[in-house]
Order: structure tokens, then C-alpha cells, then sequence
């Protein structure tokens, strides 16, 4: 498993009746595939994880797992209300193919630190695979902290955190904690370049999902030093990762896709898709980026 480059959080793609449509879903994660991302992320947040059923959930990861066939690795998320549900995941994850998983804490409920510890080795006892732990306070009200981090040092499954907290210097100190024990991977994406540049081995983006070639662009500038290419890349496009640290980041980045040509807007309950004003301004920002895209060097395209 190599934590690099870019992996968008893929969408899961849903028909007009709701019912989840396998072969558009496979079609965006193909086209990401082809675009150059380097990992994909399936069924976390922006894959409505927790609108789909158990055995949609299996069905979604079978049909990532063979349409991508082998030429990214695929992460997949482990988003559940409970431990034990979260460990038959795990369980059925590795079964299907996944070639690592990304854990978040228990839905709903807000974890004392030693609860946090043991629903994360529980879940890692739960298979081999390589498991990236899901930071993102805002989010689910829950911050794994570098305490609880230092008492899982110990399972070496535990490979890397998806740190999506806004304070950029969470990657600082999890760097002089812990030095390379834990890959970082920047997981909030307007303040992706500051993860990179602070230590993160890659990104999982949300964005991308509209705009891959981009923000493959933007990670290979940085990787060979290009920063004035990144910083032209990421400050064209910050209007647009604003997005990502909004609640209604699902509803907006599949609005992105549609207008890009590259899924549909769909969403289940309790999500609906943007409408008013939010709807016309997430639209107005999508075509200006799209009218405005930055030069690519021949090979990042």
C-alpha cells in the first residue's frame, strides 16, 4: 500500500429512484482512474456511507473492486454506528478485495479517549488490512488525539491518519510525536497545500472528484519542488476546495460533477440537492473555474 499522491473521496452514484446505480459509479471511478489519481477512497463521506444499506454497501465496494482492477488501490470506508458492525465490515471489506480501509470513530456517539482506543483495535483486529485513521473534528465532534494515537502505536496495521482538522498545525505535532510511524494524508482540501508542505505524504480530496487532472498537477508540482506551479494551481482553485468545509459538501461536490460532465447530482435522504441561491452560487463558482482552468505541463494532463 503506498500513502501518496492524490486520492479523491469518490462519489457513489445514485438513479432517479434512489437505488444505487453501479454502472455510473463505475464509470467515475474509471474516469478518475484514467484522469491519474493515485488512490481512490470509496464510501466515505462524499460516498454517502451512511445512506446506504449493509449490502449495498458490499455490492458498492465488489463493483469498485472490479471496475478499478488493480490499477489504484482502493480504500474504502468503515463508518458504522457501532464496533461490532464496523469489525463485520472490516471483516467482509478484505473478503471483496479493498486494499486498505479508512476508519472513522462510532457514528453518533462521542467516545471518551479509551473507548475511541478500543473501537480502533477492535476494527484492526478485525483483518489484515492496512487501516488510515479519520481525523476530522468539525465533522464528527470527535478528535483523536495524540494520546490516543501514542497507545496505537503498537498495532502496526495502524499506517497512516487522514488528518482533516482545520488547524494545520495538528501536522506538526503528530510529525514531533510520532516522526514516521504514522503516514499524514491531508484530508480537508483548503488547506491541502499547508498539510503537504507540513509533512503529508498525500491527499484525500473531495474536489478532485470534478477537477482530478488539476489537483494530480498540484501534487506533482510540490513533489518536484514546483511551488510556484502548486501555489498557481491551488490558488485558482481555493474558491471551489472552500466547499469541502461546508456541511453541504456532498450535495456540492456532486453538483460540481454534473456541471463537469462526470456524474449526477443525486443524493439520499436526509441530503437533498442545493437549491436557491447556494445552488446558483455553487453553479456560478463551478463554471468560472471551469472557464478559468490553469495550464497543465503535457504530462499532468
Amino acid at each position: 500500500m503506498r500513502w501518496t499522491g492524490v486520492f479523491p473521496a469518490a462519489t457513489t452514484q445514485f438513479r432517479e429512484d434512489l437505488s444505487v446505480d453501479h454502472e455510473a459509479t463505475q464509470g467515475v471511478l474509471d474516469a478518475l482512474v484514467r484522469d491519474g489519481v493515485h488512490g481512490l477512497v470509496v464510501m466515505g463521506t462524499c460516498g454517502e456511507n451512511n445512506s446506504l444499506e449493509p449490502d449495498e454497501k458490499l455490492d458498492v465496494l465488489r463493483s469498485a473492486v472490479q471496475v478499478v482492477d488493480g490499477r489504484v488501490p482502493i480504500v474504502v470506508g468503515v463508518s458504522e454506528l457501532d464496533t461490532p458492525r464496523a469489525c463485520r465490515f472490516a471483516a467482509r471489506a478484505a473478503e471483496l478485495g479493498a486494499d486498505a480501509l479508512m476508519v472513522l470513530p462510532a457514528m453518533v456517539y462521542v467516545p471518551q479517549p479509551h473507548e475511541l482506543e478500543a473501537h480502533f483495535r477492535a476494527v484492526a483486529g478485525a483483518s489484515d488490512l492496512p487501516i488510515m485513521l479519520y481525523n476530522n473534528p468539525p465533522a464528527y465532534r470527535v478528535s483523536i488525539g495524540l494520546d490516543v494515537l501514542e497507545r496505537l502505536a503498537d498495532l502496526p496495521t495502524i499506517a497512516a491518519v487522514k488528518e482533516s482538522a482545520p488547524d494545520t498545525r495538528r501536522f506538526t505535532d503528530l510529525r514531533n510525536r510520532f516522526g514516521d510511524r504514522f503516514v499524514l494524508m491531508a484530508g480537508l482540501d483548503d488547506v491541502a497545500l499547508e498539510g503537504l508542505v507540513l509533512g503529508a505524504a498525500g491527499w484525500v480530496s473531495g474536489l478532485t472528484s470534478a477537477f482530478p487532472q488539476e489537483s494530480v498537477a498540484l501534487v506533482e508540482a510540490l513533489q518536484q519542488g514546483d511551488l510556484a506551479t502548486a501555489l498557481r494551481i491551488y490558488r485558482w482553485f481555493m474558491p471551489l476546495l472552500h466547499l469541502d468545509a461546508e456541511h453541504d459538501l456532498v450535495q456540492s461536490i456532486k453538483l460540481a460533477e454534473q456541471i463537469m460532465g462526470r456524474g449526477n447530482e443525486r443524493v439520499r435522504l436526509p441530503r437533498l440537492p442545493l437549491r436557491g441561491s447556494r445552488r446558483e452560487e455553487v453553479i456560478a463558482m463551478v463554471e468560472k473555474a471551469a472557464a478559468t482552468r490553469p495550464a497543465l505541463a503535457p504530462s499532468s494532463r
